[in-house]
């Protein structure tokens, strides 16, 4: 189909794509239009809404994703340069946008539980992707590992995590400084995979072929509204997340930080779990790469940008909850997953239920330490 005429934005607009787009749009502003007239709202409508929020996110993602992977493709750039690229921060928009919206909110009001929903949501998001997620597609399919990746992208990832890491426990928070720190180091790793792209070619035009979102050929007007509308969407539907996960939290007496370590951070990662386990089904190993792509761009991008939009500052409340139990426990998993990556260069099926089973008993840790059974 690529050698058709080029579809317009008139085709566009009467995509199943963009009118499924289009409709949940509708429908979530229609309902929160509903609902703000009320005087009080039941938790199940707003979890409802909640839902809707995330759905609405990642459809919107995969929307810029395809846009903009088009006008990258009709500039002449080298698909490969697309996927380590815009493919990688393109999975990782709805973290990004979730991030950066709570970190601008919290600006806006002073409100510290913004700050620990945002630092929640990037460390839940990474520990999901590589425990629970990462198990359901290695329970699916066995993943055999390649020893260059895993010295590669494997020790870079739990770099990136314990770099944030660090910056975290010196200070209690993350600067504008450290933010651009960690930005920095992620501009400087996609230059240094640029520069050795002729050694990496194979495994990233597999990764590349295995989340194409479409077949369909568009002009390049038609994928510059794709990233427009895309993006539009997409970061209309991040700020309601961040709204209503806030309100379930404070309706429920849920600290912000199991907010997003839990609710924000498990559907954010929803589109990564898509693309992963699309990938296992025809080609092993390409699956992890897409896991860890985006636990690179999430603790070195993502919480970047958010801090260099406003510092962040854990609170004091949930100082205990991130530090002592959230980010050990990331770093714990990345690890182990690590490890078992290492011995045998494959991940088993029951390797993966391991992966998940630490990921149901981190969350029973999180209910122990909100009821009190553990003090941080």
């Amino acid at each position: 189909m690529g050698e058709e005429e080029p579809l317009g934005i008139g085709a566009l607009l009467h995509w199943n794509s963009l009118l499924v787009l289009g409709s949940i749009f509708v429908t979530l502003v229609g309902l929160t239009t509903f609902t703000s007239r009320l005087d009080g709202v039941h938790i199940s409508i707003v979890i409802g809404l909640l839902i809707l929020s995330i759905i609405l996110l990642i459809t919107a993602a995969d929307f810029f994703i395809e846009g903009a992977k088009g006008l990258a493709e009709k500039a002449g750039i080298a698909e490969v340069i697309i996927g380590l690229t815009i493919v990688s921060i393109g999975t990782s928009l709805p973290e990004i946008l979730v991030t950066s919206t709570a970190a601008a909110s919290a600006g806006r009001t002073g409100d510290t539980a913004m700050m620990d929903l945002a630092v929640g949501n990037i460390f839940g998001s990474v520990l999901v992707q590589i425990t629970f997620i990462l198990g359901i597609v290695a329970l699916v399919t066995p993943l055999n590992i390649r020893p260059d990746w895993l010295r590669r992208d494997g020790l870079i990832m739990l770099g990136a995590v314990i770099l944030c890491s660090l910056l975290l426990w010196t200070g209690g928070g993350l600067s504008r400084l450290e933010g651009l720190i960690l930005c920095s180091t992620y501009v400087a790793y996609i230059w240094w995979l640029l520069r050795n792209r002729d050694n990496i070619r194979e495994d990233e035009i597999e990764t590349v072929g295995e989340i194409r979102a479409s077949d369909f050929s568009w002009t390049t007007a038609a994928y510059l509204v794709m990233v427009i509308i895309g993006l539009f969407f997409a970061i209309f539907a991040a700020t309601k997340l961040v709204e209503l996960a806030s309100e379930i939290g404070k309706s429920m007496n849920i600290p912000p930080a199991i907010v997003g370590t839990v609710m924000s951070g498990l559907g954010t990662s929803l589109p990564e779990l898509t693309v992963a386990l699309m990938a296992a089904k025809r080609s092993s190993g390409v699956a992890i790469g897409t896991l860890v792509g985006s636990n690179i761009t999430d603790p070195l991008l993502s919480i970047g940008i958010a801090a260099m939009i406003n510092p962040l500052v854990v609170s004091t409340e949930s100082y205990g909850l991130i530090m002592h139990l959230i980010v050990p426990a990331t770093i714990i998993g990345v690890t182990i997953c690590l490890f078992m990556m290492y011995t045998g260069m494959q991940f088993t099926r029951m390797e993966g239920g391991v992966l998940i089973g630490l990921y149901i008993f981190f969350l029973v840790l999180l209910e122990l330490q909100r009821k009190g059974f553990i003090v941080l």
